[in-house]
């Protein structure tokens, strides 16, 4: 199989949990995968314990927040495949408490919800935008947005659903926003090949699930694999979780 012919996959956020296991499972397709990290020690490390495993992986610094990397790792795509086949929107950051069933409405801090929206939402777009003409040279483009049944607008506003009790709210919103800019980028690109999707993981045994969650990061990881992997039929436009609809 050629350079070309190859899928190529750029997965944000991916030195652990979640990120990582999604560049693990898309590189036991056979898709190489480009893991990006914040910090240059990290990214590498991630990279090279997944060419033990035997996945054809390569370390790439990419900070979501900063313009400057976003065009570099284009540039470097660009240069060495000519096209990207999947990216997978995987950095984040927590919310601004890191407790269950209470609403921080009105006690977050303006500089928290900034944060949260640089990497949860602005950074996507930007780093989305520049990287968009080389996943139109793909014969498959997809677009993997992790987001949160968090953001789910119906659930919050159900008192009979599950996250009712909890409100984080410059996470929760952030989250929110991009499943609304995960439809509004689906109709821009609906006359193209590229199918772009947002993804809830589950309540995954990570550094921001915590211990406490049920279900363990492999699992967590099946989402976005899905979702990254979509045949011709599938999809675009959604909100998923292991193969259900998700309600906005």
């Amino acid at each position: 199989m050629g350079a070309q012919a190859k899928k190529v996959a750029l997965i944000t956020g991916a030195n652990k949990g979640i990120g990582f296991e999604t560049a693990r499972q898309l590189g036991q397709l056979g898709i190489t995968v480009l893991v990006a990290a914040r910090d240059t020690t990290k990214a590498t490390n991630a990279a090279e314990k997944l060419k033990a495993e035997g996945v054809d992986a390569q370390a790439i610094v990419l900070d979501v927040t900063k313009p400057a990397d976003h065009k570099s790792a284009a540039e470097s795509i660009e240069k060495q495949f000519g096209k990207l086949d999947i990216l997978v929107n995987n950095a984040g950051v927590a919310g601004e408490t890191d407790q269950w069933g209470v609403n921080t409405t009105l006690t977050v801090k303006e500089e928290d919800i900034r944060r949260i929206f640089d990497t949860n939402f602005f950074g996507v777009i930007a780093l989305t935008t520049t990287l968009v003409p080389l996943l139109k040279k793909s014969e498959s483009g997809r677009i993997v947005n992790l987001s949160s049944i968090l953001g789910s607008l119906t659930l919050h506003a159900d008192p009979a659903s599950p996250i009712y009790g909890s409100k984080a709210m410059a996470y929760d919103t952030s989250k929110t926003a991009l499943n609304a800019y995960t439809v509004h980028l689906a109709h821009a690109l609906k006359e193209t090949k590229i199918k772009v999707n947002a993804a809830h993981p589950g309540w995954v045994k990570t550094d921001m699930g915590t211990d406490a969650a049920p279900m363990e990061i492999p699992e967590g990881a099946k989402t976005s694999v899905q979702l990254a992997t979509l045949g011709e039929d599938g999809p675009t436009g959604g909100y998923f979780h292991l193969g259900e609809t998700l309600p906005w």
